[in-house]
This record gives C-alpha cells, structure tokens and sequence, in this order.
C-alpha cells in the first residue's frame, strides 16, 4: 500500500490542510514580485544626452531659450516614423561638439567645426517614472545590455536555487528549506534598496534569484505532499493563481510608487512576517516518513485528524513487511528506447521553450508600446485567465490537447504581430497588444500544463531526476528570455519591436508541433519503471500508485484511547 492512504485517515483536503496550504503558498506571492520586478526597476525611460554646464537640464523642454539650447547641442534622431507613431526625437546617446577656429579676420560661426560624440550623462523622461536603477546608475547607451545582464542574474540564481535548495530540501528537510530561502529573500531584497553599484545590485539579484527558486520549489512540493491524490491537480492550479495574483499586486504597486527604491522595500519587507513558519508551519509528513521519523510524523498527522474531525486508529503510519524498493536507475536508462529518448527530448525542448515565452513576455511589455503599468496588468490578467482555463480543461479534455493548443494558438498570435507592427498604423496598436495577451494566455496554460503531465509521463525510478533535468531546461530559458526581448536594443525600428514576439511565437509553434509525438497521460496508470514508460501507448487506465513502503491503516469506528492531543 502507498502512504496516500493516510489521506483516507485524516481527510484529502480538511481544516487543517487548507489552513497550511495557504501558508505555505503565500510565499509564491512574493516570488513572482521578484521575477517581475526587474521590468520596472530596470526600465530605460526616454532620454537625451545632458547640456554640458546646464545643471538644471531636464527632458523635458522648458522654454524657447532652452529648445534652443538642446537644438544647438544634440542631433536630431531621424529614424522616427514607426507604427506607434511619427515625430521628432533627440539622439539618445550623441550630442554636438562646436570647435570654433576663429581669427582676427574671420567670424567664428564661418570658422568653426562640428562633430558629434557619445555622452557621458543623460537626462530622463519622468513621465513614467520617478527614478530607476537605470536612471540612477545611467545603464543606457554602450551600457545598455546591463540591464539585460542584471535580469539574466537573476535568472542564473534562480536556476541555482531551485537545484542546491532543493537538494537541501530532500536532505535536511522542507520547512528548513523553507526558511533558508525565506531569510535569504529578505537579506538580498532589503539590502537591495540601498545600493548604488551596478555589480553589487547584479550579485543582490543573483542571491535574490536563489531565494526564489528555492521558495518555488519547496512551496511546490510541500503543497503537493500535504494533500490527498485526488486534490493534487487542483492544488498545483491554485498554486499558479496565486503567482498570478503576485503579477497583479506588483502592477498596482509599481502605479503608485514611482521610485525604485521604495518599490522594492514595500514589496520585500513583508516578507519578515514568514519567519513565523518557523512555530506556525509544520514540516512534511511525507518527507519525516521517509527519513523514518515516524513519531514525528505520526504526532503531525494526528493533529490533522483531529482538527478534520477524523477519528484515528492506534497507530496511522505503520512500516510495511514486504520490501517493494527498487533499485537505483540512471537516467541513462533511457538510451534503451530511441522512442523514449526522443519523447525526453521533446519534453526537455518544451520546458526550455515555455520559460523562455512565459517569462519573456512579461519582461516584453515595455516594447508593445503605449502605457506600461496598463500593459502588465492586462498582461498579468491574461496569465491568471491561462491558470483559470487549465482546472475544467485538464481532466475533461486530457493533458495533451490542452497543452498542445495552448501552445500552438499563443505562438500563432505572436507571430501575427509582424503585420500591425510592420504594415499597420499607429491606430493598429492595440491588436499588437490584443495578440501579445492571446500569447500570454497560450504561454500560461502551457506553463501550467507542461508540469503536471512530466510528473505523469516520467517512470518513478527516476522521476526527480528526469524533472530535476526538466527544470535546468526551463531556468536556461528564463536566462535566454531578457536578451531575445532586448533584441530591439540591437535592432532598431519596428523590426527590433516584433522580433521578441516573433521569436517567442516561433519557438512556441515548433515545441507545439513537436510535442504531437507525445502521448496522453490523463487516466493512464502511472509508469513505475522504464518499461512501463516505453509501453505507454498501451498501457491501461491507471488503477493505483505505489509511491513508498509506508501504509495506512483504515479509519476506526470510534477514537483511539491513545490518541494524543497535539495542539
């Protein structure tokens, strides 16, 4: 029997789970604040170079005396007219040098010279914002790319957290990794505040990155531990909606605060409250039992019965007889099948895709043209409307057409953008957006799908590994997205605007197209070994799931005398 059954002791999804649920999910909130939140500390408003002596030089023009000013000092940018419309624009990175070569029989204005060169400081569009780690630190112009740097740190930690905190996870405990990353969040965000120097912030990042991937992670798998089997598809979709919710959060406070610095304190110095879990969040039963720390599990489980108004047997948790291990399995096992390996690949493939799409288009707002804060939340509305299509879908439908379609849909529209962007007006811009949202919604529920059927598709021998290999894939595409969407820093003009999403949509359509090679998993029994995987295609309705050596005895008629009080 499976330690499942102790579900069928203490309730799928009582009191008590939810309560722990909530907690431990509320983290992922903050997580996806921090993935995110790179798009408005990191934004490059509108800028020109500054007049030299000119110390209160602002962007905007103050008066005929200073258009005057700025037109005798930088040149005018001629590469203006684009489908969000036509104008005149200051060079952003070049300003005039007037050498005069005047004599005593010559005027200095038919005598003199004019050449242009790079500036050394800038000033900015405050329309938008008050003050970024751009504007502060000047990262424009032949420091462009750090801004893209700093985002793929971020990323990079990211990776890095999800591999060493979850090994972490598996051998010193849940909850400690937990907090580990909590209290890692909280030094590397706060300290963040405060800083001025470009590669401190970046290495802030990258620690900031770790913590995240470790809450992702952990949050993840204790949630999934914490519940019945029947309810782990609904709690893995909760889970998303509140990442979602995070998105959301962040776009009305990036509204309303303006400037970097108390943006990201107000949104990091909440998260002090989590090292509460500490005495509020107990570690994973799941995880005790394994380790054979029964009595600790056996007291945590009783308290879940007794506020799910369960009654217990003497004892929940009893270490069966039979020995039903099985032996390590490498994942070169693989190579036994050509079909199975080219199945993996495809997975790997898609994972690496649907990271690079989900999180490059939220980082791609700034380029749809228009309002960015209107952008993001209607891009943050279409990735919570993605999670939402997934709960009815997923087991009326089956795992594969959903994501299949999702895929292949949200690729199509980013594609399409190549004709407002190119051949339309600036009246068009709202269907760039329109189809940009479409792909948002495509991206999200394959993000949401792509996970639940891995963990269904791999065999159990080498299930954590192969997912382990699944997710390296998935954060080396977060570190590729922030440089396919700063294409248009390279690229100039209308090109450089579609070529992110056209990018993203063509990738997105051939992982879709690829993914056809895969087979169904919904109501398939889950493959425990290698073999089982290669006979997919044949297998039978899934009857049951062998996950550990640990049984549960059945439900008495009444209370146990021995039953402790675990408060």
């Amino acid at each position: 029997m499976a330690y499942d059954d102790v579900f069928e002791v203490i309730g799928s999804f009582g009191r008590y789970q939810k309560k722990i649920y909530v907690l431990q999910t509320l983290p992922i909130v903050f997580t996806a604040i921090q993935t995110c939140l790179s798009l408005f500390i990191l934004f490059a408003p509108d800028h020109r170079c500054s007049i030299p002596d000119l110390h209160n030089d602002t962007f905007a023009i103050q008066g005929p005396a200073h258009a005057h000013l700025v037109n005798q000092s930088v040149p005018l940018d001629i590469h203006i007219h684009s489908s969000i419309g036509e104008g005149i624009r200051y060079s952003r990175c070049e300003m005039f040098h007037h050498h005069s070569n005047s004599t005593p029989d010559r005027s200095p204005i038919h005598n003199s010279s004019l050449y242009s060169f790079e500036c050394r400081r800038w000033v900015f569009d405050k329309t938008e914002f008050d003050s970024t780690f751009v504007t502060q630190d000047n990262l424009v112009c032949s420091k462009k790319l750090h801004r893209t740097h700093a985002t793929m740190a971020y990323m990079a930690g990211l990776t890095v957290g999800s591999l060493a905190i979850g090994i972490l996870s598996d051998c010193y405990g849940r909850k400690r990794a937990l907090l580990t990353s909590t209290v890692l969040y909280i030094v590397s965000n706060v300290s963040l505040t405060f800083v001025t120097n470009f590669w401190v912030f970046t290495t802030l990042r990258f620690f900031s990155g770790i913590s995240v991937g470790g809450l992702i992670s952990t949050a993840y798998v204790m949630d999934l531990e914490l519940v019945g089997p029947d309810m782990r598809m609904l709690a893995g979709m909760v889970y998303m909606l509140f990442w979602g919710f995070g998105v959301l959060l962040l776009a009305g406070a990036a509204y309303f605060i303006r400037d970097w610095r108390y943006l990201n304190l107000t949104l990091a110095l909440p998260t002090v409250l989590f090292l509460s879990y500490h005495w509020l969040v107990p570690e994973s039963t799941r995880w005790l039992a394994v380790r054979g720390r029964r009595d600790e599990a056996e007291k945590i489980l009783r308290h879940a019965a007794k506020i799910n108004n369960r009654k217990c047997p003497d004892q929940i948790l009893v270490l069966e007889d039979k020995d039903t291990s099985v032996g390590r399995v490498s994942l070169l096992a693989l190579r036994s099948s050509p079909l199975l390996m080219v199945r993996c690949i495809v997975i790997c493939l898609n994972w690496l895709v649907v990271a690079m799409e989900f999180s490059g288009l939220s980082l791609n707002v700034s380029n749809l043209g228009g309002d960015v804060y209107l952008n993001f939340f209607l891009t943050s509305l279409a990735e919570i409307v993605g999670f939402l299509l997934c709960i009815p879908l997923l087991n009326r439908v089956g795992r594969k057409p959903v994501y299949v379609v999702s895929l292949l849909s949200g690729g199509i529209a980013l594609v399409l953008t190549i004709f407002p962007i190119l051949y339309g007006s600036s009246d068009l811009g709202w269907v760039t957006v329109l189809l940009s949202l479409v792909g948002k919604v495509g991206s999200s529920a394959a993000f949401a799908t792509i996970f639940l059927y891995s963990a269904e598709f791999f065999p159990t021998v080498i299930r954590n590994s192969a997912l382990g290999v699944a997710n390296f894939c998935a954060r080396t595409g977060g570190m590729i997205a922030p440089y396919v969407v700063d294409l248009g820093q390279v690229v100039s003009g209308d090109v450089g605007r579609v070529l992110p999403m056209s990018v993203f949509g063509t990738c997105a359509v051939v992982a879709g197209l690829l993914s056809l090679l895969l087979p169904e998993t919904l109501n398939r029994r889950l493959p425990e070994t290698i073999e089982d995987t290669i006979a997919f295609d044949r297998s039978g309705r899934m009857s049951r799931n062998i996950e550990m050596d640990i049984v549960a005895r059945q439900p008495l008629n009444g209370p146990s005398e021995k039953e402790e009080n675990v408060t």
